[in-house]
């Protein structure tokens, strides 16, 4: 006799209610069953992964190895191009894939959160204190820029997800995914008239020499900042997230929300604490980038954002150390076809880019660090 079933209940009718349901599930996992075995591409699913990643990286790497062997100073160049670049996207995919792995929503609105980063740092180096070049005090300015401007986001993403998002947390998933490019609009619309409809110059308050790494490669000043300053807020995020007792409460109401409340924990405060930190981290990148290129743009977070997003979709999303891994790939594999002597030239970046991704989460759709997970029915 079933476990629902009490020892003393006549037995179910046809038509019982749980009976059609018990009948109608196994029904629908044989159907699928059979559908899978018979789709023309269900050959796909029974390809061992290892088969075609094997062939797809041998591929990368040879193409890798030839422009090094070929232009080894302009590969090395490119390199620290490539690096730089990727620490910018992991800094951003982080907001992607903490938000993501929390309440399950591709946040649109966090590339444009970026964006307004870049313009409250540019404005705030050169138009509020004036710096026009590197100085002792020029330094004291950028890493007061760095706090405040890592705080606007921060505290920006908290807004957005109490009056945009939190009443929608129960809502069908289409209402705040919609949302989201709403809010990535609106935000856009505020860059415009910050930043004007054309790209703003802005001086760097570092320093703007080169250091020579030997045989022809160098690193601009601004670039190993960037570098140096990326490992330091990830390896605390990841100690926040893994080590602290807000960040076993950020894991808890991402594996069961409805659990978490049950054992005391405010959801609503740790996903607000999770926004925080996403914006954070957009606003440290959107600092850093204007110390790189030394423009502002009102559209900058689009592409930048979409590229970030990306790369946390190639790393694992929800994966921190994934969400690294794929900024850095991609900001290589760009950096050498941008680049290289064989490369496909910059018009053909997005191409490559995501050509790559495309091929690898056919067959690996959870990315390269994330896992498997199967959803009970």
């Amino acid at each position: 006799t079933p476990a629902f079933i009490s020892p003393g209940a006549p037995p179910p009718r046809r038509g019982a209610p749980h009976f059609n349901r018990l009948l109608f599930g196994r029904s629908i996992l044989r159907m699928a069953s059979i559908s899978r075995a018979s789709s023309p591409l269900g050959f796909l699913q029974r390809i061992p992964v290892n088969a075609v990643l094997a062939p797809i990286l041998a591929l990368l790497a040879a193409w890798i190895v030839w422009n090094f062997v070929d232009a080894p100073t302009q590969f090395g160049n490119i390199v620290v191009i490539g690096l730089t670049n990727g620490a910018l996207y992991a800094l951003v995919a982080h907001g992607y894939t903490l938000v993501y792995g929390i309440i399950e929503l591709i946040n649109f609105a966090h590339g444009d959160l970026f964006m307004l980063g870049s313009v409250f740092a540019g404005f705030m180096i050169n138009d509020w204190f004036g710096v026009t070049h590197f100085t002792g005090g020029a330094l004291a300015v950028f890493f007061l820029t760095l706090f405040c401007t890592m705080l606007f986001c921060g505290s920006l993403n908290v807004v957005i997800e109490r009056f945009a998002y939190r009443p929608l947390r129960n809502a069908p998933k289409l209402a705040p995914l919609i949302t989201a490019v709403g809010i990535s609009f609106v935000l856009q619309n505020v860059g415009i008239i910050w930043n004007g409809s054309t790209p703003q110059s802005h001086l760097p308050a570092l320093p703007a020499g080169n250091i020579s790494l030997g045989g022809g490669v160098g690193v601009r000043w601004p670039a190993l900042a960037t570098i140096m300053l990326t490992i330091p807020l990830l390896i605390a995020l990841t100690y926040i997230v893994k080590k602290t007792r807000t960040g076993k409460a950020m894991r808890a109401t991402a594996q069961d929300a409805d659990a978490a409340r049950l054992m005391g924990i405010d959801v609503n405060r740790v996903i607000a604490f999770t926004f925080l930190l996403g914006g954070a981290m957009a606003g440290a990148a959107g600092v850093m980038t204007v110390q790189v290129n030394g423009q502002t743009r009102y559209d900058a977070g689009f592409q930048l954002g979409l590229i970030a997003f990306t790369a946390a979709v190639l790393g694992g999303v929800g994966n921190l150390t994934g969400a690294v891994l794929g900024g850095v790939l991609i900001g290589l594999i760009q950096g050498i076809n941008d680049g290289a002597p064989h490369g496909l030239g910059q018009e053909w970046s997005q191409t490559v880019v995501f050509s790559i991704l495309i091929g690898l989460l056919v067959f690996r759709p959870w990315g390269l660090l994330g896992k498997p997970t199967t959803e009970k029915v």
